[in-house]
């Protein structure tokens, strides 16, 4: 989980996130099985057997939501619990929560920019899920926005 928290004390949390979509397997008539997401109606995938499938949501949901940060719209909020629950990377989890703040805060990414003493273009790259952005550069965005990233580990379920 990693937890959001205001720069000043006490320092409260703010959102808590594990970023997870649930999907839907179906066996296909082809020996194969179909994966459709319900909080991004625009994903459809497969897998030749259930743990492909599963890994495969993972790149397809990454994709659906890069075309909507890209796009300025809003991306879901993730499910926390349920079948065939499908985890995002942390370093997805922490980009799409970025993406949401800065949105929240009516923040532009060229004033982020003008905030962090940044070009545009790296701030740009905070926000590109194919991009592996280094965690202090995530971390000093989220200051520029009045947010400290702290982070735990929790014994898998």
């Amino acid at each position: 989980m990693v937890g959001f928290a205001s720069l000043n004390p006490p320092y409260n949390f703010g959102t808590e996130i594990m970023l997870g979509y649930r999907i839907k397997l179906e066996p296909d008539d082809n020996d194969t099985f179909l994966v459709t997401c319900p909080s991004f109606p625009e994903v459809t995938t497969f897998g030749e057997n259930e743990s492909d499938a599963m890994r495969d949501a993972v790149g397809a949901i990454e994709e659906a939501i890069a075309a909507r940060m890209a796009d300025g719209q809003n991306v879901p909020e993730g499910n926390r619990r349920g079948p065939h629950l499908v985890r995002l990377p942390t370093l997805t989890a922490l980009k799409v929560e970025l993406y949401r703040q800065l949105r929240e805060a009516g923040v532009t990414r060229a004033e982020l920019a003008r905030r962090l003493g940044w070009k545009r273009e790296s701030v740009d790259r905070l926000f590109r899920l194919d991009h592996a952005s280094r965690l202090e550069q995530i971390e000093a965005a989220f200051a520029a926005l009045g947010q400290t990233v702290s982070v735990s580990v929790h014994a898998a379920a």
